[in-house]
C-alpha cells in the first residue's frame, strides 16, 4: 500500500511568489487577451466592410472610456507577449539561464513593454486618435 504520510504536491500557496512566477503567467494571461482583442479588431474590420453607419457605432463603442481602457489594456498585451516572447527566443538560443539574468530579463519584459504602450498611447492621444 502507498506511504500516505507524503505531503502533497507543491503549490501556490507554498511557493513564494517571484517574478518568473509571474512573468510566465502573465504570458499565459496576455495570450488569451489577444485572441479576444483580435475579435475586437474583427469587429472593427467587419463593420467597416458593413458601412458607415456600424463604423460609426464601432467608433462610438471604442471610444468610450471602457473601450478606451479595453484598448490600452490590449496594446500592453500585445507589447508585453512581444517582449516575452523575445525573452524565449534569446533563453531557446541558451544565453540568460544563470538566475540574476533570468530575473533581470522578467523586469526587462515588464518594464518595457509599460514604456512601448505608453509611448503608443501618448502618441495616439496627443494625435488625436481614438475618435
Amino acid at each position: 500500500m502507498a506511504d500516505t504520510r507524503r505531503p502533497l504536491s507543491p503549490h501556490l500557496q507554498i511557493y513564494k511568489w517571484q517574478v518568473q512566477m509571474v512573468t510566465s503567467i502573465l504570458h499565459r494571461a496576455t495570450g488569451i487577451a489577444l485572441a479576444v482583442g483580435t475579435l475586437v479588431t474583427l469587429w472593427g474590420l467587419l463593420s467597416l466592410a458593413a458601412g458607415e453607419d456600424a463604423f460609426n457605432q464601432f467608433k462610438v463603442c471604442i471610444s468610450s472610456p471602457l473601450g478606451i481602457i479595453l484598448m490600452i489594456g490590449w496594446t500592453w498585451a500585445l507589447f508585453y507577449h512581444l517582449c516575452n516572447g523575445v525573452r524565449h527566443l534569446v533563453q531557446d538560443a541558451g544565453a540568460g539561464y544563470a538566475i540574476n539574468q533570468f530575473v533581470r530579463s522578467s523586469w526587462l519584459s515588464i518594464i518595457a513593454s509599460v514604456v512601448l504602450t505608453l509611448i503608443v498611447w501618448v502618441y495616439v492621444l496627443g494625435a488625436g486618435g481614438v475618435a
